[in-house]
This record gives C-alpha cells, structure tokens and sequence, in this order.
C-alpha cells in the first residue's frame, strides 16, 4: 500500500489543518470521507478500530496514525516543517498547544455549552488572539510565520483556526494587524490558493450543518 489517505467525516473540522498543509507541500492524498452515521452504526468497524475511537486517521502507506495534532507533527517532521533547532522545535510545539487552547474555546462555545455565551466568548476569543498578536510581533516584527523564517505545521493549525473563528464573527481580527497580515499570506501561498478552489474544500463545512 502506497500514499497518503485522510479518513475523516465530510467537514473541515480537525482535519483541515492537515489538508493545508498537505496541499501547500503539494502532496497529494486521498480523502476517505465517513457520514456521521455511518460512524455511529459502526460501518467498515472504523470506530471500533480507531486507537482511541476517534478520527481523522491518517495512512501512509502502510503506516496508520490517529489524533489531529499528532498527524501534524509527523507531517512537520516528514516536510522539515517542525523547526531548524530545539529552540525552535520547542516553540513550535508550545505554541502549537496554544493553538489547541484557543481551538478547545471555539468547540466548547459551539458545542458543549447548553446556553452559549457569545459576549462571554468573545472576550475569551480577544484575550487568546492577543497572545498570537504579540508571539508574531516577536519575530521579524510579525511580517514572517509565528517561528523562524519558515512555515511550520503550527502555522498551517492556526490558520485553519482563525479561518473558523472570521466565519463566526468576521470583526475579530480588526484590532489586530499582525494576525490580520499573516493570514493574508498565507492564503496568499500558490498551493493554498489552488487548494481553497477544490470542491473538497468548497463543500466541507467548518461544523456540521444542523
């Protein structure tokens, strides 16, 4: 067995981040798209098999992986996208946990909470956005990628963040330039402008439709 296949339900969600950067390298891969469902009723013993009974899944081959952010960093690791140094290695991965923090926000907000607090939320949502606005303004004056002078899969997580916190309230970048630059670049990147043209990616919703 040969290349790559993301197997993950037919939204953006947690494996999103992985298609951007897959895309952006130019890999190619295969998406293996699951219905909900058919999750639920058990189909092909997916849910039974998967690790810790969770997708995406991510094949290369003959090599199976699970968790979102574990499927990053192999894929950082596999692309020289993980870091030049350990100092870099270690940011990369410290923040990446940020990432993951401010992510966990917006699923608990649209998901978990039985009364959804969206004042509440989006003053949560500031605080956490101020944490990258001053990582970015750390390095280079916020005009490269949140470490070093190279993209990191890190990058390819926030991006894909910020992507879904503009679709639920468009504003929220307005007061800060930097994150607001850098998103701008990188969907300015020639593989991930070709990659948001797909009708993958057109049809995927951010969360499932209800």
């Amino acid at each position: 067995m040969s290349g790559f296949t993301l197997t993950y339900f037919p939204i953006r969600g947690r494996a999103e981040a992985i298609r951007l950067l897959l895309a952006d390298q130019g890999a190619s891969w295969t998406d293996d798209e699951v219905q909900m469902q058919d999750w639920a009723a058990g189909v092909r013993d997916l849910k039974k098999n998967a690790v810790f009974g969770q997708l995406p899944r991510f094949q290369d081959g003959d090599f199976e992986l699970y968790q979102s952010c574990t499927i990053l960093r192999y894929l950082g690791r596999k692309y020289g996208l993980s870091g030049s140094s350990q100092q870099e290695i270690a940011n990369i991965e410290m923040i990446n946990d940020g990432v993951e923090d401010l992510r966990m926000k917006y699923y608990i907000f649209h998901f978990l909470e039985k009364e959804p607090n969206k004042e509440k939320f989006l003053a949560e949502l500031a605080t956490q956005l101020g944490y990258f606005e001053r990582i970015l303004s750390k390095n280079s004056n916020g005009s490269k990628f949140l470490v070093g002078d190279k993209i990191s899969y890190a990058d390819y997580n926030l991006l894909d963040t910020l992507q879904c916190v503009l679709d639920f309230s468009p504003t929220s970048l307005s007061a800060y330039p930097l994150l607001s630059g850098y998103i701008e670049r990188l969907l300015k990147r020639p593989n991930i402008i070709e990659y948001l043209k797909t009708e993958g990616r057109k049809r995927r919703p951010i969360i499932p439709k209800k």
